[in-house]
């Protein structure tokens, strides 16, 4: 019989309902039901496409004698980390505080207050490397909330004690200068791998936000070691088993510190960010190859992600089957010499096997291989190669397909959207910037109420219960404010800003200008979590920095601007010393410094093909931060293009900063050397 879960929006909840386990969703009524019976409360996080998520499931959630004894002992709460990243956040914080390390699925015990007192991640069936197995944990817990209560509950309000006056530095209200932002990047030099690409050791990730400070940097300074550093990285993820070489797209991440070997889960927030950053890319340099990577990753997200109500689905799992009944990661992806043979012949086999690096003895698992694009010297017909990646496509669809996880999630669909707008105005793609209109109008219908709060997630065309946190304020707006530079609809220039005012109101510190990831109405943890440091997506912290600027550029409105500088303390102090996890407020700090520039582009309409040209051009440029308002002189759309007539009755393009501009042109070359300077 299902449990509690089988009413959840969330797909990863979803898998959980025919458990044994009595699961409850993150609700009062479990903590309510816990202080009823006087036991303690075991939380179980985790996600959809994560793999020992499921290996976890498989051997213990399933396991009928583990469910009696957590139904018994325990009352049992599973949560979606992408649903309700607060709690994953806070309590993600007390594990890695006790443990040293964390990771999912995360396991926690805590009182009925919420107050946490044993930690830890995957557990297995049996004893295994020191570590006990679950049951042997279960009963452990259970002994000691029985015997020794005292000790437990003093053991619990202490943590959660020092979790709350836990005190982030803030910096102070002033944003990085140019010291700062040169000592960030003498840190990256430090830990760049020049022989591999990307920074530190196995595993890599893709250092999305690092990339676009880089590319800022290099844009405002013309330092050629900051550009390199980007392009080598970009290379090599894109030549890389990380890359899917076939379908496009992005893993989430490398076991090894070539790029060989991915976690094969595809995230639309990786892939969304690096479609993002492959464009500016090739905007920065008129590299072939990041064109081509931008455009399939674009493909990829539109053609494996996109969900029938026009958003974007959160993620394809690393598992499926291998056609034996085993559900195995990176089954669909990996190729062995005689899979190869079987769908190409002897020939075009031995020619993709060297060229794809796929090799006898395997570079992944049981002698099968990951496709990567090894030979950099080697001279390949290309029409050939097309020919055999159509057909190695072609048969891996007939291949069990990775599940998909169809929850649409507000932050990662804001940046979906950026991407996608920008690579439809860039590539000449007018499908992409569809694609990105239509995942801002369900937003918009779906996921914003009157009051422009936001709902953090839907699934087929349902909206969830779960509030907004301030990371998808943020990256809304920002696809909102990239959907309005390239449209030339002002309506999203709009809902940008009803966006960012609930961030002036429900998420900033007054006093500090500090930011917390939840508002000040949501509901109270045993912390109010705020982390200014990327993860695998830009903070909220400085997302919000990020859409305050940009709103400010486009409206003049200074109290937005002071919040983004403000907020851009923390980046002040932390970029100097932690450069890599804080990329995404470093390329913020660089608009700051060039103003942001802000571009005016007036016409006698928007499809006047001059007028195109200038608007294309103006989209073009690398000014770091750079916002582009479109319309006729008439407009009253957008603040930028008030009292900016046409020159002698041609479109005219003007360049500004602080709403102060220099002299307009018609020219667009003209424009182009003004904005690449």
């Amino acid at each position: 019989m299902p449990n509690r879960l089988a009413q959840a929006t969330s797909p990863y909840l979803l898998q959980h309902a025919d458990n044994p386990v009595d699961w409850w969703p993150w609700e009062q009524g479990a903590f309510e039901e816990a202080r009823r019976r006087d036991v303690p409360v075991f939380l179980s996080v985790g996600y959809s496409a994560c793999h020992w998520c499921h290996v976890m499931a498989h051997e213990s959630f399933e396991d009928q004698a583990t469910a009696d004894y957590l139904n018994e002992h325990f009352v049992s709460v599973k949560v979606d980390r992408e649903e309700r990243p607060d709690v994953d956040a806070v309590y993600m914080e007390a594990v890695q505080a006790a443990t040293g390390q964390g990771g999912w699925p995360m396991s926690v015990f805590m009182t009925p207050d919420g107050e946490p007192f044993y930690f830890g991640t995957y557990f297995p069936p049996a004893p295994r490397h020191g570590m006990p197995s679950f049951r042997q944990l279960l009963q452990g817990v259970h002994q000691a909330w029985a015997e020794r209560r005292d000790e437990v509950t003093g053991v619990a309000g202490k943590i959660a004690r020092d979790l709350a006056e836990r005190e982030l530095s803030y910096g102070d209200d002033r944003v990085p200068g140019e010291q700062e932002l040169a000592q960030a990047l003498l840190g990256l030099t430090r830990e760049y791998d020049p022989q591999r690409g990307g920074f530190g050791g196995a595993p890599k990730f893709p250092p999305s936000m690092v990339i676009e400070f880089l590319l800022r940097h290099h844009a405002r300074t013309g330092a050629e070691g900051a550009l390199q550093m980007a392009a080598d990285t970009c290379e090599r993820m894109a030549r890389g088993g990380i890359y899917d070489q076939l379908g496009g797209g992005f893993a989430r991440y490398s076991v090894d510190r070539d790029w060989v070997v991915p976690h094969f889960e595809k995230m639309l927030y990786d892939n969304a960010l690096l479609c993002r950053v492959y464009a500016h890319l090739w905007r920065a340099t008129g590299s072939e190859l990041a064109r081509r990577v931008a455009l399939e990753t674009a493909d990829f997200m539109v053609r494996e992600l996109r969900t029938p109500e026009g958003g974007f689905a959160s993620a394809l799992d690393a598992d499926s089957d291998d056609g034996t009944g085993r559900h195995v990661e990176g089954a669909y992806y990996v190729w062995t010499p005689t899979q190869l043979r079987e769908v190409l012949g002897a020939d075009d086999a031995d020619l993709a096997a060297r060229y794809f690096g796929v090799t006898e003895a395997g570079t992944f698992e049981e002698g099968a291989s990951v496709l990567q694009l090894p030979q950099r010297d080697e001279v390949f017909d290309a029409g050939r190669i097309d020919g055999i990646r159509e057909r190695l496509l072609a048969a891996r669809a007939s291949r069990p397909v990775p599940g998909r996880d169809d929850k649409v999630v507000a932050a990662w669909n804001g940046l979906a959207i950026a991407a996608l707008a920008e690579a439809g105005a860039y590539f000449g793609r007018p499908d992409l910037t569809e694609a990105a209109v239509a995942a801002g109008d369900l937003l918009v219908r779906l996921h914003l109420d009157e009051q422009a709060r936001i709902a953090r997630t839907s699934k087929d065309g349902h909206v969830g219960a779960n509030a907004g946190v301030l990371e998808d304020y943020a990256d809304v707006a920002e696809g909102f404010l990239a959907l309005a530079s390239v449209t030339g609809e002002g309506v999203w220039l709009e809902f940008a800003g009803l966006l960012v005012d609930h961030i002036l109101v429900r998420f900033t510190d007054d006093a500090s200008g500090a930011l917390y990831d939840t508002a000040s109405d949501a509901e109270r943890l045993i912390r109010r979590p705020q982390d200014p440091t990327d993860n695998a997506a830009p903070s909220g912290w400085t997302a919000a920095a990020g859409a305050l600027l940009g709103y400010a550029a486009h409206t003049g409105s200074e109290p937005h601007r002071t919040a983004a500088e403000r907020a851009l303390g923390v980046v002040k102090a932390l970029g100097p010393r932690v450069p890599r996890f804080i990329g995404w407020g470093l390329a913020v700090a660089e608009a700051v410094l060039d103003g942001p520039r802000e571009i005016a582009v007036v016409g006698p309409a928007l499809d006047d093909p001059a007028t195109a040209e200038l608007h294309r051009t103006a989209l073009l440029g690398v000014a770091p931060g750079a916002v582009v308002a479109v319309g006729t002189a008439e407009s009253d759309e957008f603040p930028l293009l008030a009292d900016r007539p046409l020159v002698g009755g041609e479109p005219a393009a003007y360049v500004c900063r602080n709403f102060t501009c220099d002299a307009p042109t018609t020219d667009p070359d003209r424009l182009r050397t003004t904005l690449d300077g």
